[in-house]
């Protein structure tokens, strides 16, 4: 039995022998693994028009307040409450009558002045030849042109009344001075309007074209202006200069606008420059006193570096982008991108150009590892986000 007991120890210490030397070639089969795969892309300068997004407040471009002009008792409202008007379309009908009897007295003053008027021409056409012969005096003839002269004032006056009862007569018909959108009835059928003072009887706002009110803050405009004399930018050009909107719901207004004019002053309160856009508005979506996000075309950088937004990488220091190297080693490097355009971070310091810039695969690598770069393709095309990833897509190429 001793033997037995010798041999199984050295058979069972030459099977771990075994299993040791299989474990080592095995191990030794194993070589180091590859380089993380990132996509990058190759900054380079380009022309870039630069867009601020700008709050806004919209607004009618013409803003009518109806009022009575004459005293009286409102007989009909003859429009729709929130309907849209043409200029000179009845509004309200203001009791007539005694305005009408006003008028007939006047045209009763008119006649009388012509009758009188008539009779003093044909007294100084009889006198003239009669101070010839001698039949009449010098005095007696002189009178009669004078009452000609004064009838001749009374018809003028009589038709100046006239013309006076006409126009009150005319008031109490209430039209639209403008054309656009009538808003409520601010008085009803029966009501005493223009008793001592013009009563508010509607609003008329013009809709189509419609305006924008921008705000900018002066500090953002005066570096502006700095880039634009330095020459870093070039002006976008005051016919050239498209405003686009996005409503309060977030989605972009199908229609562009044009910058009309901007403040020369600064608002003490706020420290912010006004500047007024316009925008047609046929299908009357945009509405006075929505808020909305404009996006303003100020000027252009004819050698801007660009990038995804998602390569910039934010942090306590400040912004930075990873850097792929000739020998496809990995650095940070810091940039300044303050501006955005089309999905796109404008860098205006850090980047010179030619460098390949990390867009994805962040999180495979850090300062200092080795990759393996490839080109970026983009964003994946879907139907999510109302088509946003399409445009981004469209931005970064």
């Amino acid at each position: 039995m001793k033997p037995v007991s010798r041999i199984l120890p050295l058979a069972a210490a030459a099977l771990s022998l075994t299993l040791a030397a299989c474990g080592d070639k095995k191990d030794a089969g194993k070589g180091a693994p590859p380089p993380p795969t990132v996509s990058v892309i190759t900054a380079t300068a380009g022309q870039v028009t630069i867009t601020n997004e700008l709050p806004g407040r919209v607004e009618a471009s013409r803003i009518a307040q109806v009022r009575a002009r004459t005293p009286g008792i409102v007989l009909q409202r003859v429009f729709k409450e929130g309907g849209d008007v043409k200029a000179g379309e009845v509004l309200f009908r203001i009791d007539p009558a005694q305005f009408q009897a006003s008028v007939d007295s006047a045209d009763a003053a008119v006649a009388r002045a012509e009758a009188n008027l008539a009779q003093a021409d044909l007294k100084v056409r009889r006198y003239k030849p009669l101070l010839a012969a001698q039949a009449v005096s010098q005095q007696e003839y002189d009178d009669a042109l004078t009452a000609q002269k004064q009838a001749g004032a009374e018809l003028q006056s009589a038709r100046a009344a006239r013309k006076n009862a006409g126009l009150t007569l005319g008031y109490a018909t209430v039209t639209a001075p403008i054309s656009g959108r009538v808003g409520r009835a601010l008085v009803t059928e029966g009501a005493l309007v223009g008793q001592n003072e013009a009563t508010p009887m509607a609003t008329v706002q013009q809709l189509d074209p419609i305006y924008v009110t921008i705000t900018q803050s002066s500090a953002e405009l005066l570096r502006l202006k700095q880039a634009l004399a330095k020459g870093t930018l070039k002006s976008a050009g005051k016919d050239q200069a498209r405003v686009t909107l996005l409503t309060e719901d977030g989605q972009e207004y199908p229609r562009t606008g044009k910058l009309l004019f901007s403040d020369v002053a600064v608002d003490e309160s706020s420290g912010a420059v006004s500047m007024r856009a316009e925008f047609p508005n046929p299908e009357r979506i945009l509405l006075p006193g929505m808020y909305v996000r404009t996006r303003l075309e100020q000027g252009v950088n004819e050698s801007a570096i660009t990038v995804p937004q998602q390569a910039v990488v934010r942090g306590a220091e400040g912004a930075s982008v990873l850097v792929v190297g000739s020998d496809n080693k990995v650095s940070s490097v810091p940039v300044k991108a303050d501006a955005a355009t089309g999905g796109k971070w404008v860098v205006s310091s850090g980047l010179k150009g030619g460098e390949r810039v990390i867009v994805e695969g962040f999180q495979k690598t850090k300062p200092g590892g080795t990759v393996n770069p490839v080109p970026w393709k983009g964003p994946a095309q879907g139907p999510a986000a109302g088509g946003a990833p399409a445009a981004s897509a469209a931005a970064a190429k």
